[in-house]
Protein backbone atom coordinates (compact mmCIF):
# COMPACT_ATOMS: atom_id res chain seq x y z
CA UNK A 1 0.00 0.00 0.00
CA UNK A 2 1.21 3.48 -0.78
CA UNK A 3 0.04 5.72 2.03
CA UNK A 4 1.31 8.09 4.69
CA UNK A 5 4.95 9.14 4.45
CA UNK A 6 5.55 6.77 1.53
CA UNK A 7 2.76 8.47 -0.45
CA UNK A 8 4.28 11.86 0.36
CA UNK A 9 7.68 10.65 -0.85
CA UNK A 10 6.24 9.29 -4.12
CA UNK A 11 4.56 12.66 -4.77
CA UNK A 12 7.88 14.42 -4.12
CA UNK A 13 9.76 12.05 -6.44
CA UNK A 14 7.20 12.53 -9.22
CA UNK A 15 7.49 16.32 -8.91
CA UNK A 16 11.29 16.05 -9.08
CA UNK A 17 11.06 13.86 -12.18
CA UNK A 18 8.66 16.28 -13.91
CA UNK A 19 11.05 19.16 -13.24
CA UNK A 20 14.12 17.44 -14.65
CA UNK A 21 12.23 15.87 -17.54
CA UNK A 22 10.88 19.28 -18.60
CA UNK A 23 14.42 20.69 -18.81
CA UNK A 24 16.13 17.70 -20.43
CA UNK A 25 13.36 15.89 -22.31
CA UNK A 26 14.29 12.70 -20.49
CA UNK A 27 11.62 10.29 -19.33
CA UNK A 28 12.33 7.18 -17.28
CA UNK A 29 9.72 4.66 -16.20
CA UNK A 30 11.75 3.94 -13.05
CA UNK A 31 10.53 5.68 -9.91
CA UNK A 32 14.04 6.37 -8.63
CA UNK A 33 16.21 8.45 -10.95
CA UNK A 34 19.44 10.39 -10.60
CA UNK A 35 19.92 14.12 -11.07
CA UNK A 36 20.00 13.61 -14.84
CA UNK A 37 16.72 11.68 -14.92
CA UNK A 38 18.34 8.32 -15.58
CA UNK A 39 17.18 5.26 -13.59
CA UNK A 40 19.15 4.48 -10.45
CA UNK A 41 20.77 1.08 -10.64
CA UNK A 42 21.50 -1.19 -7.69
CA UNK A 43 25.16 -0.17 -7.89
CA UNK A 44 24.25 3.52 -7.86
CA UNK A 45 22.07 3.05 -4.77
CA UNK A 46 24.84 1.12 -3.02
CA UNK A 47 27.41 3.82 -3.88
CA UNK A 48 25.14 6.53 -2.51
CA UNK A 49 24.50 4.51 0.64
CA UNK A 50 28.24 3.96 1.10
CA UNK A 51 28.90 7.69 0.63
CA UNK A 52 26.21 8.61 3.18
CA UNK A 53 27.57 6.10 5.68
CA UNK A 54 31.09 7.50 5.24
CA UNK A 55 29.81 11.08 5.63
CA UNK A 56 28.10 10.03 8.88
CA UNK A 57 31.40 8.46 10.01
CA UNK A 58 29.75 5.07 10.62
CA UNK A 59 32.09 2.11 10.16
CA UNK A 60 31.02 -0.33 7.44
CA UNK A 61 31.12 -3.20 9.93
CA UNK A 62 28.48 -1.42 12.05
CA UNK A 63 25.88 -0.76 9.35
CA UNK A 64 25.53 -2.16 5.85
CA UNK A 65 22.96 -1.72 3.09
CA UNK A 66 21.48 -5.14 3.89
CA UNK A 67 20.81 -4.02 7.48
CA UNK A 68 17.95 -1.83 6.22
CA UNK A 69 15.84 -4.95 5.72
CA UNK A 70 16.40 -6.09 9.30
CA UNK A 71 15.75 -2.57 10.59
CA UNK A 72 12.40 -2.45 8.80
CA UNK A 73 11.41 -5.86 10.20
CA UNK A 74 12.44 -4.77 13.69
CA UNK A 75 10.41 -1.56 13.56
CA UNK A 76 7.31 -3.39 12.33
CA UNK A 77 7.79 -6.02 15.05
CA UNK A 78 8.04 -3.27 17.69
CA UNK A 79 4.83 -1.64 16.42
CA UNK A 80 2.62 -4.57 15.38
CA UNK A 81 4.35 -7.90 16.09
CA UNK A 82 6.30 -10.56 14.21
CA UNK A 83 3.39 -11.76 12.07
CA UNK A 84 3.06 -8.29 10.47
CA UNK A 85 6.86 -8.01 10.15
CA UNK A 86 6.89 -11.22 8.11
CA UNK A 87 5.31 -9.85 4.90
CA UNK A 88 7.62 -6.99 3.79
CA UNK A 89 10.76 -9.15 3.57
CA UNK A 90 8.70 -11.99 2.06
CA UNK A 91 9.42 -14.61 4.70
CA UNK A 92 7.36 -17.80 4.64
CA UNK A 93 7.50 -18.29 8.41
CA UNK A 94 7.52 -16.15 11.52
CA UNK A 95 10.60 -18.08 12.62
CA UNK A 96 12.60 -16.80 9.66
CA UNK A 97 11.46 -13.25 10.39
CA UNK A 98 12.48 -13.68 14.03
CA UNK A 99 16.08 -14.31 12.92
CA UNK A 100 16.14 -10.91 11.18
CA UNK A 101 14.60 -8.93 14.02
CA UNK A 102 17.16 -7.09 16.08
CA UNK A 103 16.19 -7.59 19.69
CA UNK A 104 17.86 -4.93 21.72
CA UNK A 105 18.00 -3.75 25.29
CA UNK A 106 15.21 -1.32 25.94
CA UNK A 107 12.57 -2.89 23.69
CA UNK A 108 9.19 -1.26 24.32
CA UNK A 109 6.67 -3.36 26.19
CA UNK A 110 3.18 -2.63 27.48
CA UNK A 111 2.26 -2.98 31.15
CA UNK A 112 0.25 -6.05 32.10
CA UNK A 113 -2.32 -3.98 34.02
Amino acid sequence: MIEGLLADLVIEIRAFKRAIEADRKIYAMALLVNEEGKPLTKAMLRDRFDDARAAADVPKANFQFRDLRAKAATEIDDERGTRDAQSPPGHATEGMTATYIRHKVGKKVRPLR
